[in-house]
């Protein structure tokens, strides 16, 4: 039966909206759901897909491309440059043991060297999208296993440029001018000189992202369309792959390195909220096009072979795995993970065992045989991770006692709660600059950039985006925050967040910006009590009752808003003397708020030494004992 491209899409679609619920109904990763429909639908079984199916796969390898951007997104350059030991340590011991253990192996069988080579270095990689969306799913990419994955997919991201290098080398035949052909441009090259056009291409990326993306964004953004922003995101990631792809380097790390360069930038949250629709949806198509393209003839003309050779892969990366996780100091059940997480073939094998059959390396037969030794492995995957989230992890975590690591304790009393402020206008900013000034980290939204990009440059983290829309709200991290303060400009916005957040994250406290008594009358009515009109006492009163609420005593927040308003009345007079020069001002504002910040944390630690208790005394006497 032969489908035009529109309908095998329509097709996976379908399948995919049917079999994830039901995977996950029954406790099952959504690989599963999406590999089975692809079965399902495949040629095979139901005989739904024509020959189109290889085209939807290729089309649906971006959803990997985009994955590795959002996790760029979350990854600070910094943090990045920490993690290099671990990319380089984890990522080259991985590669190397296992290729040489499968080559080891495949001679053992009686393969030639040159066929083992080939297929021990397609086998060595992993499944980026299988690991990281599994590692999502889970919320384990903070995790050391998660780390530990995460570092050495993209070391073997990174290994793909010497292996489509090597491969040629070991060729008996030129590759023929077909459509298969892997064509870049370091390939004319001098061999000396393709090494140095990897580091040149690298180094462009990292001044586009720096001084290129954010301007283009920020023009972008003036605009007002939301649509624009959105094809602007697929525009970077799309363009960052085919350059990658031009000099030789691997889409996917091209578009992780571009993420890493726009971590730090006002527009990370809008970015992640307009890609990750597509990414979902092409990982879908993805996983159901593995599925549908398993060639069960070619299992049942040689199984034994087959099976063996899933078994061999599976046992040697999982056991080399296992030893380097140990060797790092990563405690048993994490080790376990990992190498559970990172034993399957990946993706990437496709394109390579197909480089390999047309440099005349592999046979067709084997081609075919490989091809579903990589499909099987990754389709065994998740069962595997599920035995060992359910049978052997639980052995080894038996009796620990649950610890809180996770609470940063702020002087004495005060937990770092995960707090979102909407809006940093002047009444929102009031808000979070006594937050800062109390060493309490919020993540800022403010969908005017020319406000971001001004206070980007006073020292706040504030981002770019549409708090109206519900992505930009997960994107921020509405699914984990406590408190919610909504200062935007226009209250018929405040409301709509408001209801959105009250009706999808029940448990988040929400502290809202009133324009006036009406409005309040109707947050009330809507179960909110934490109402404020807008002016700079209220926006104070706010600040202080979102201190209380972290922990703080309530006169110690009390006396830290009255501190910030003397303060704030003597900075006005200083900034207005230096408002016709934008340098000057820039300048003193810097300064004004970093001698803030001192003179309340000073104020603070005075306070704290007197060690008033909440219980001697009622807020009236503390007043009247300090003023």
């Amino acid at each position: 039966m032969e489908t035009s491209l529109a309908m095998n899409t329509l097709l996976f679609l379908g399948v995919a909206i049917i079999m994830v619920p039901l995977a996950r109904k029954f406790g099952l990763s959504s690989v599963i759901g999406y590999i089975a429909g692809g079965i399902i639908i495949g040629p095979y079984v139901l005989k739904l897909t024509g020959r189109n199916v290889d085209d939807i796969m290729h089309a649906s390898e971006f959803g990997v491309i985009m994955l590795l951007f959002l996790v760029g997104l979350e990854l600070e350059p910094r943090k990045f440059w920490e993690m290099r030991k671990k990319i380089i340590g984890l990522g080259m011991t991985q590669m190397l043991l296992t290729i040489s253990l499968l080559f080891v192996v495949f001679l053992w069988a009686g393969w030639k060297v040159d066929k083992a080579v080939a297929v021990a270095m397609c086998f060595a990689l992993s499944s980026t999208a299988i690991v990281l969306q599994t590692l999502q799913e889970k919320n384990n990419l903070n995790t050391l296993a998660g780390e530990a994955s995460f570092s050495t997919l993209l070391f073997q991201d990174i290994a793909v440029i010497p292996i489509l290098a090597i491969l040629p080398l070991m060729a008996h035949h030129k590759v023929s001018n077909n459509d298969n052909e892997i064509h870049v441009i370091i390939q004319n090259l001098p061999q000396w000189m393709q090494f140095a056009t990897v580091i040149l291409g690298v180094a462009l990326l990292i001044l586009l992202g720096r001084y290129v993306f954010v301007p283009f964004l920020r023009y972008v953004s003036k605009s007002g369309m939301t649509e624009l922003l959105t094809a602007s995101s697929l525009f970077l990631v799309i363009g960052v792959s085919e350059l990658m792809i031009a000099i030789g380097l691997s889409p996917a790390l091209g578009a992780f390195l571009a993420g890493v360069m726009l971590a730090n930038s006002e527009f990370r949250h809008e970015l992640e909220a307009q890609i990750d629709p597509f990414k979902g949806l092409l990982l879908a198509v993805f996983f159901v096009s593995v599925g549908s393209t398993m060639n069960f003839n070619i299992i049942a003309e040689d199984p034994i072979f087959i099976f063996s050779t899933v078994f061999a892969v599976l046992v040697i990366k999982f056991m080399v795995l296992y030893m380097i996780g140990k060797f790092f100091k990563i405690d048993t059940p994490q080790s376990l993970f990992y190498a559970f997480a990172l034993s399957q073939v990946g993706e990437f094998a496709f394109v390579l065992i197909n480089y390999a059959s047309n440099l005349y390396l592999l046979s067709s037969e084997l081609n075919a045989q490989m091809m579903a030794v990589t499909a099987i492995t990754m389709c065994i995957t998740p069962f595997l991770l599920i035995i060992n989230d359910k049978l052997i992890t639980p052995r080894f975590i038996k009796g620990i006692p649950d610890v809180e690591n996770d609470f940063n304790i702020l002087d004495g009393n005060i937990r770092q709660k995960k707090i979102i402020i909407v809006g940093f206008g002047h009444f929102g900013s009031t808000v979070g600059r006594l937050l800062k000034a109390n060493k309490i980290s919020a993540t800022v939204l403010d969908r005017d950039s020319d406000r971001v990009k001004l206070l980007r440059s006073y020292g706040f983290k504030v981002y770019y985006g549409d708090a109206t829309k519900i992505p930009t709200l997960r994107a921020a991290g509405i699914e984990d925050a406590e408190i919610l303060v909504l200062c935007l400009d226009d209250p018929e916005d405040n409301k709509f967040v408001a209801d959105v957040v009250r009706e999808n994250y029940p448990k988040v406290k929400i502290f809202v910006r009133a324009k006036n008594r009406i409005d309040a009358y109707e947050y009330l009515n809507n179960g909110i009590n934490n109402i404020y009109r807008e002016t700079l006492g209220t926006a104070v009163d706010m600040a202080v009752d979102v201190l209380h609420e972290t922990g703080m005593r309530k006169y110690s927040a009390r006396r830290l808003g009255q501190r910030f308003m003397t303060i704030d009345k003597a900075s006005i007079r200083r900034l207005a003397k230096s408002e016709d020069d934008d340098e000057i001002h820039l300048f003193t504002t810097r300064e004004i708020l970093q001698r803030e910040e001192e003179l309340l944390a000073y104020d603070n630690l005075n306070f704290d030494n007197q060690q008033w208790e909440d219980s001697s005394m009622d807020d009236e006497e503390k007043d009247k004992a300090d003023y």
